[in-house]
């Protein structure tokens, strides 16, 4: 379960959201939609809080994940992001070969059994939808990869570590249409195990992929609701307006 309580974010005197509330469920795919400038990529960086990362911002109110404010003081940031993996807009592999990207994370959290490795990272390539298109070739350099696989691979690196959790920035924005499909069908399918929030500019792709849809406009939570009936039903006229292409 993720929650915001009454979450109000500043970029110094910039009031950037504005007293959101939010519940998502465990194992549902959570979409974000909106204009840019909206927000909903700011909400999304605060669960695994990297905004942390930009000077002169501030956080009132609680962010939790299963029932913890995660801004709390006795909150590890870095066992919290072990928690909360992060695929970005743009595919963004390390310049290492496509085995130790994978097992980067593995490594960096001190685990040195090399068959324990071996079985993480054929795991992750699975569960990515990748190994059968690269187990012959985990020793090439990840930069050799399409970028399709390439965003696989990041979503393969964010899955080694266990996380409960994972957020997508737009994560298929930068691809073709062929790769984009693999990626929402990967969405669908992670979803069994993982809790997945998502940021998309394509509304046909919030509709394909998620359970429940939020709608954010200048820092605005406007309406939250199962994706089906905000699309075929939403409560308010900005959102009718939004989803019907009047603006935005």
């Amino acid at each position: 379960m993720i929650e915001a309580k009454n979450v109000n974010f500043y970029y110094g005197d910039f009031h950037a959201l504005k007293n959101i509330n939010m519940k998502m469920e465990r194992n549902t795919v959570t979409a974000f939609i909106g204009p840019s400038g909206c927000g909903k990529s700011t909400f999304l960086r605060l669960f695994n809080r990297m905004n942390d990362l930009i000077e002169g911002t501030r956080l009132t109110g609680e962010c939790l994940i299963d029932g913890q404010n995660i801004y709390d003081k006795s909150v590890s940031v870095v066992e919290l992001r072990k928690q909360v993996g992060m695929v970005f807009q743009k595919p963004n592999p390390f310049p290492k070969s496509i085995f130790e990207n994978v097992a980067y994370g593995l490594r960096v959290n001190g685990m040195k059994n090399k068959k324990e490795i071996e079985e993480i990272v054929e795991r992750s390539l699975r569960q990515a939808a990748l190994w059968d298109e690269v187990k012959d070739k985990l020793k090439k350099s990840a930069f050799d990869l399409s970028g399709g696989q390439q965003q696989r691979l990041c979503i393969a690196r964010a899955l080694a570590v266990s996380p409960t959790v994972l957020l997508m920035d737009e994560p298929a924005s930068a691809l073709d249409p062929i790769s984009t499909s693999k990626i929402e069908d990967l969405i669908y399918a992670l979803k069994k195990e993982y809790t997945i929030v998502i940021v998309t500019h394509n509304m046909q792709q919030a509709s394909r992929v998620s359970d429940n849809t939020g709608f954010f406009m200048l820092g605005e939570l406007v309406e939250f609701s199962e994706t089906k009936k905000m699309f075929l039903n939403p409560d308010k006229e900005q959102t009718q307006n939004y989803i019907t292409g009047r603006f935005g």
